[in-house]
């Protein structure tokens, strides 16, 4: 059966009905899940392993029959490992419909249908008694319910459920505990993806100074964690202020309690500097011993493991203190965990008086602005390449007009001496933060806020004046991938009639590039797995490949490339260019073409970016910055995401090692839908 789906397309701007199948959603989910990712985490597979015999050994040693429940099953993996461990019956809960049925079939695969029942609800839906799910109270609790955060996927509600209604008192629990670990640091870096620096301009006269209004100084933030890569940021980028301390553990073996609560701990800084930043991680005990350990500990924590284990489905936590403040080597600073059911958020006080409450934002940038657009404008040496290309472009006579969202450009032209300046933004809440950072500037009787999508502009919001230059970063909220901001080119497009026949546009282009590249560890989570312990997966393999080739053709993903590296297998590609200065194209954009590739190495995809040519001289890259030396080691841009298109042919563990001497290409660019489709293909 076919549905129609609404949808709003990032690069034309439109909202769309689109024909799909009825499990589309379904597909989606399966083909950017992570449970390749997690198979293929051998630290993680081996010590449940270790943790689920001790776990049956020690119910056999009583004498009791192993009964177990293992919640969040997935593949069944872990329920086939207890089976294999001696367990009597496995009840296995996936809420997933697809996984849960993918999970019967590889139960039954395996051999194990016998003794391994897949329910297909939520745990706290799952019934005990001679016509339940389950017949009686399960003596051994297994679960795989944890993100970065720890709590973020409802663990602690279905730890609580769990232990009330479908498991016996004292039972066995795998893993264990959980401890949660932090440690205070200063980082400018980080600090700069929470607040917003002073930014320096200079003008023809003098330097300005871009600041933010009080409100945004002041505002706390938001309580939600940043989850990144952390052993992928150098320790020259911050200051460890601390050692690391336990904020609190939990005894899955024991009763859970999911209520808000908090925990308090004395901190004694290690050297003096400004509190901005809490890095925190965890790990599990599988045992009760704790002689099974499995940890997301950042490098720096684990000076003598050469080779810390790479996982993308955990990794580690940056939170924000609401403020940042001085602590001194030695005085007494009291660090406090905050969490409720999903979600934790610190705060650090010079008294051990608890200041129960969350944080709100109350400036509203950081609803509008994420992690990574707050490090972006405070590029400052991103802002300059701007400073000098409006240079170029504005005069004393110029009507200037924005169009991106929460963009500072429009500061720039009017302290650049623009005659008037028009901003669009297309939300209250992206009109209302503009306007206090234009009066804390004092700007805000100078710089006029459109709240209009652009095709809905008349001459009278310009003020019947005709724009002399259009400009934009561009950047918009909606976007994901890279040429997504091409929506700025059908903006441009709306305003034709509004636009002087010479109309200066900045920036002018912009060119997709692409690159063939060999990742470090990033291909894992789209390699099949084939066998995990000894058991075979290849149903989920096919499962998630069969929704990878949902669509006719496979689609590019972003990615973060700066917390995951590569190296270069093939110089950069130019694939694609287009014209600013000129409205959107009626026909199709082709290009077809070859790579070669110059290194030895495991061709796993192609990743592609924008590069914006703000001028004839002045680009800004929102990709690759540099191959950093002659093994091809790439730096890319860290306030952006890069598209990533993965190879199936080099993702199968048991393809051919030959290694291709080009990849082949064709990329289309359909105007009407503003997509991008591509194919790829090696040669021999």
């Amino acid at each position: 059966m076919k549905v129609f789906c609404g949808r709003a397309n990032p690069t034309t701007g439109s909202v769309e009905w689109l024909e799909e199948d009825e499990n589309y959603d379904y597909h989606q989910e399966i083909a950017r899940s992570c449970y390749a990712d997690m198979l293929h985490d051998k630290d993680r597979n081996v010590k449940y392993y270790q943790g689920i015999r001790a776990a049956v050994s020690r119910v056999k040693e009583r004498g009791e029959k192993a009964i177990v429940l293992d919640i969040g099953t997935g593949t069944g993996l872990l329920s086939m490992m207890a089976v294999t461990a001696g367990a009597d019956f496995c009840y296995a809960i996936e809420v997933f419909t697809p996984m849960a049925c993918a999970a019967v079939k590889i139960v039954e695969k395996n051999g194990f249908s016998d003794k391994i029942k897949v329910i297909n609800k939520h745990s706290t839906e799952v019934t005990v008694g001679s016509d339940g799910d389950m017949q009686c109270r399960a003596n051994i609790l297994i679960t795989e319910l944890f993100d970065t955060e720890l709590i973020g996927e409802g663990a602690l509600p279905s730890y609580e459920h769990a232990h009330k209604y479908l498991v016996q008192e004292g039972c066995e629990a795998v893993p264990h505990r959980a401890r949660v670990y932090a440690q205070l640091v200063e980082s400018k870096r980080m600090w700069s993806w929470n607040k917003l620096f002073p930014i320096h301009v200079q003008a023809e006269d003098d330097e300005k100074i871009i600041v933010s209004p009080s409100e945004m100084e002041n505002c706390p933030g938001v309580p939600s964690v940043y989850d990144i890569q952390l052993n992928q940021v150098p320790r020259s980028d911050f200051t460890i202020l601390s050692n690391v301390v336990t904020m609190f553990s939990m005894d899955f073996s024991k009763q859970v309690n999911s209520a808000s609560t908090y925990y308090t701990v004395k901190l004694d800084p290690i050297k003096s500097g400004m509190a901005q930043v809490i890095l925190s991680w965890w790990d599990i005990d599988m045992d009760p011993s704790g002689t099974i350990k499995c940890t997301m500990a950042p490098y720096w924590v684990q000076p003598t493991c050469n080779d810390v284990q790479w996982r993308d489905h955990w990794m580690q936590c940056v939170y924000f203190l609401p403020n940042e403040e001085p602590v001194l080597q030695g005085e007494d600073v009291y660090l406090t965990a905050y969490r409720d059911e999903y979600s934790m958020w610190y705060k650090i006080q010079k008294a051990s008086k608890t200041d129960v409450g969350s944080c709100v934002c109350s400036c509203q940038a950081h609803l509008l602005w994420n992690r990574p657009r707050f490090g972006e404008l405070n590029d400052q040496n991103r802002t300059n390449q701007y400073i000098q290309a409006l240079k170029t472009v504005l005069k004393k006579d110029s009507i200037c007009l924005c169009i991106s969202d929460g963009s500072l450009l429009p500061l720039l032209a009017q302290y650049l001496d623009a005659k008037q300046v028009f901003t669009v933004e297309s939300s209250a809440v992206s009109h209302c933060l503009m306007e206090k950072i234009f009066k804390a500037n004092k700007l805000g009787d100078k710089i006029k806020i459109i709240e209009k999508r652009p095709e809905l502009i008349t001459s009278s919001d310009l003020e019947d004046k005709k724009i002399s230059v259009l400009i934009g970063e561009p950047f918009f909220t909606t976007s994901l991938l890279p040429w997504h901001n091409l929506y700025f080119l059908y903006a441009r497009t709306a305003l034709a009639s509004h636009l002087t026949n010479s109309v200066a546009v900045l920036p002018q282009s912009a060119s997709l590039y692409m690159m063939v590249v060999e990742f470090k560890d990033l291909w894992r989570i789209r390699s099949p797995c084939g066998t995990c312990e000894g058991f075979d997966v290849h149903i989920m393999d096919d499962m998630i490949k069969n929704s990878l080739n949902f669509r006719e053709s496979k689609e590019a993903e972003p990615h973060p490339l700066w917390e995951y590296p590569c190296k270069s297998l093939s110089d950069p590609q130019l694939v694609m260019t287009f014209d600013f200065r000129l409205t959107v194209p009626k026909e199709t954009l082709s290009t077809d073409g070859s790579v070669n590739l110059l290194r030895a190495g495991k061709s796993h995809g192609a990743v592609l970016w924008m590069e914006y040519h703000l001028t004839a001289d002045i680009s800004v890259s929102t990709g690759l910055v540099q191959i950093s030396d002659e093994k091809g080691n790439c730096k890319w841009n860290p306030h952006c995401k890069q598209a990533v298109y993965f190879f199936s042919s080099a993702l199968d563990p048991g393809s051919v090692t030959d290694f291709p001497n080009a990849i082949t290409y064709s990329i289309r660019f359909n105007p009407k839908r503003g997509e991008i489709a591509m194919s790829f293909k090696p040669l021999s």
